[in-house]
């Protein structure tokens, strides 16, 4: 459970961040799947094999999300919908980490440490937000 609540802070994290990034982006939740891989290949120097296969993973989160938010609108139930970001959020990080070689999942677990450190920042009124 511990892992899980973790992941989903990363998820929200990334978004943050992504949002903070592009000057507040105005309702956007998360940044264009190309623009997340490129980020990740920043950090990682990916392959093009892993930033093809990372694009569709982040794809298919989008729409997954887009979904969700979808049913959200509809006036669906809150904790049901919650539960399944979480797995849908542990799901999806387990696809980008099983792409990733040895070395490149330590710098990405690193990194998702530091992504957690901001949002609770921000969470607790430290951020810029």
């Amino acid at each position: 459970m511990k892992k899980l609540m973790m992941i989903c802070g990363l998820m929200l994290g990334i978004a943050g961040f992504a949002n903070a990034q592009q000057g507040g982006g105005q309702g956007r939740m998360m940044m264009k799947p190309e623009e997340r891989v490129k980020q990740l290949d920043e950090k990682l120097k990916l392959s093009d094999d892993q930033k093809t296969k990372l694009t569709t993973v982040f794809t298919e989160q989008a729409e997954t999300m887009k979904k969700m938010r979808e049913e959200m609108q509809g006036g669906g139930d809150r904790d049901a919908m919650r539960e399944k970001m979480q797995k849908m959020r542990a799901d999806n990080d387990a696809k980008v980490t099983a792409v990733l070689t040895a070395d490149q999942k330590k710098t990405y677990e690193a990194w998702q440490k530091e992504q957690r450190a901001e949002m609770e920042k921000r969470r607790q009124g430290g951020g810029n937000n």
